[in-house]
């Protein structure tokens, strides 16, 4: 087997599983504090990333002055994008999440899925439809590493490089938020019990808005980093179907989890694809995800890092 190849298929599944776990992120987020499977993290990616491509093309046109500056442009749009997400935040815990709270589990996850069809169409119409090339400076050439080692060297796109860097930072900042911040730790207390949180004083609703606020911010690292590799196209959304498998496997309250499945899953998918697809037709790389999740569920339903649920009756 030429190792060289061989680590270049690990290399591009490895890449690969890491955008798949910023979309992850926010699903555990919002799930660690609330106990909510939003399965509207994909339409926020959509609609973050749909927002800073259209705002980065506007505001030139609304702003005279930044049409030469595009680092400027390129932060204003950025920050806004933010805002905007903070204010999706808010919104859905005022008119979605408030008056279903102590409702059952289905009842919160059936609302999620309406707000994810509200954020499809609403982003879409607002911002548009069509396929946008989002260029935030990322540098997108292929780049051959330990040429000295192997022949021809390992390919590698520098994009893919650019979202590890994205996803560690983020993983190290919610790891510190979590860790030292008073919000971070009422956060893990609502996510322990959110009755004993609401007893000691902890305002639930604020809570709510805080983790979704900062789940819409890894939306839009996420959706920066997809529309900068895919473009920002509808497809986007559709991401939420794929960071199922790495809930499953990383489990669902786990944040480094979220990175440990993902990078399982995009250097399984894409080792099954090279080296069995190509003997019985290719494929694989479509189901082998949830063909391995559905293992998990099987075998070990908390994932790797997730906590078993004992009850005693």
């Amino acid at each position: 087997m030429d190792l060289g190849f061989f680590l270049e298929v690990v290399f591009a599944g490895l890449l690969s599983g890491v955008l798949y776990s910023l979309v992850a992120l926010g699903f555990v987020l919002i799930f660690k504090a609330s106990g909510v499977f939003n399965f509207a993290q994909g339409a926020m990616v959509l609609l973050a990333a749909l927002a800073l491509v259209r705002l980065i093309e506007w505001l030139p046109q609304w702003l005279p002055a930044l049409a030469d500056q595009r680092v400027v442009t390129i932060a204003l749009a950025f920050i806004l994008s933010g805002g905007l997400m903070i204010g999706l935040a808010y919104a859905v815990e005022r008119a979605v999440l408030r008056p279903l709270v102590n409702q059952e589990g289905i009842i919160l996850f059936m609302a999620t899925l309406g707000v994810t069809y509200f954020i499809d169409g609403a982003g879409q119409t607002v911002f548009g439809s069509n396929i946008y090339n989002l260029d935030v400076g990322f540098p997108k050439d292929s780049l051959f590493l330990f040429e000295g080692v192997f022949e021809g060297g390992v390919l590698v796109n520098e994009i893919d490089l650019w979202a590890a860097v994205v996803a560690g930072m983020l993983v190290l900042f919610l790891a510190l938020f979590f860790q030292y911040t008073a919000t971070g730790r009422a956060l893990r207390a609502v996510a322990d019990d959110h009755q004993a949180a609401q007893s000691v004083g902890i305002p639930l609703n604020r809570i709510w808005v805080i983790v979704w606020a900062v789940s819409g911010l890894v939306a839009l690292a996420a959706g920066m980093v997809w529309g900068s590799k895919l473009g920002v196209q509808f497809s986007i959304s559709l991401l939420a179907l794929k960071a199922l498998p790495v809930l499953i496997l990383g489990g669902f309250t786990s944040v480094p989890g979220a990175i440990i499945g993902g990078l399982i899953i995009g250097a399984g998918e894409k080792m099954a694809e090279v080296y069995i697809g190509s003997h019985i037709g290719g494929g694989i790389e479509n189901w082998f995800a949830f063909m391995l999740a559905l293992v998990f569920l099987l075998f070990r339903p908390q994932g790797l890092f997730g906590e078993k649920i004992i009850e005693r009756v």
